[in-house]
């Protein structure tokens, strides 16, 4: 089964509690928590807080951190203490292995995301110590974007290296193209406007799951 990670991004910011009741009533599988840093991505985000807060409200939704961040050793613990599930960094930002390691350590699953111009074979080495890899399918930052279809054959040399964990989409994703990703050995989509600006988010995590 394909697995939906809604992207908070998209909700409504003075909703965010109505938001992650419809997560959890449309059974989609996590909630991506997209972190900006204006320096790593040109856009700001959310900090540990809100993530404080989406846990206390509901500690059995699994919360997918991804952290945009250019220096994320710095901010790991305090999101695992906030309630992340998982915790993604980029390769292309700053003590990526230490901050791989630091991420195991506090027994979180541990994930490494990519820019649509960084090529898989980046990861070869580190493929070992990764429960998930999140492909980025747009340049990350702003959500809207269109998908880029080139970004998906890493999906199929992440699958040749004898990478068998989670790999994730984030970008451009819906009904229209969610096929096309499960096809290329994807089995997590990030969905956000495609999910909250939906007439029916359950019908939108219902054709997922179908896939």
């Amino acid at each position: 089964m394909i697995k939906l990670s809604p992207s908070i991004l998209a909700a409504d910011p003075l909703q965010m509690g109505k938001a992650l009741s419809l997560v959890k009533e449309a059974h989609a599988d996590e909630l991506h928590f997209d972190v900006m840093d204006a320096h790593f991505v040109p856009n700001l985000s959310f900090g540990p807080s809100l993530l404080a807060a989406m846990k206390k409200q509901d500690a059995d939704v699994v919360y997918d951190v991804h952290l945009m961040l250019s220096d994320p050793i710095r901010y790991v613990e305090v999101f695992a203490e906030a309630g992340a599930s998982i915790i993604t960094i980029h390769q292309e930002a700053n003590d990526f292995l230490p901050c791989l390691e630091k991420i195991r350590s506090l027994g979180l699953q541990t994930g490494a995301s990519l820019k649509p111009a960084t090529p898989a074979e980046t990861l070869r080495s580190v493929l070992p110590m990764l429960d998930r890899v999140l492909l980025m399918t747009v340049e990350p930052g702003f959500g809207g974007q269109k998908l880029m279809p080139e970004v998906l054959n890493k999906a199929r040399e992440l699958r040749l290296m004898g990478f068998d964990g989670d790999i994730e989409a984030d970008g451009g994703i819906g009904l229209g193209n969610m096929q096309q990703l499960a096809d290329s050995g994807i089995n997590v989509l990030v969905m956000g406007t495609s999910f909250f600006k939906a007439e029916d988010p359950q019908a939108v995590a219902a054709a997922v799951h179908a896939l």
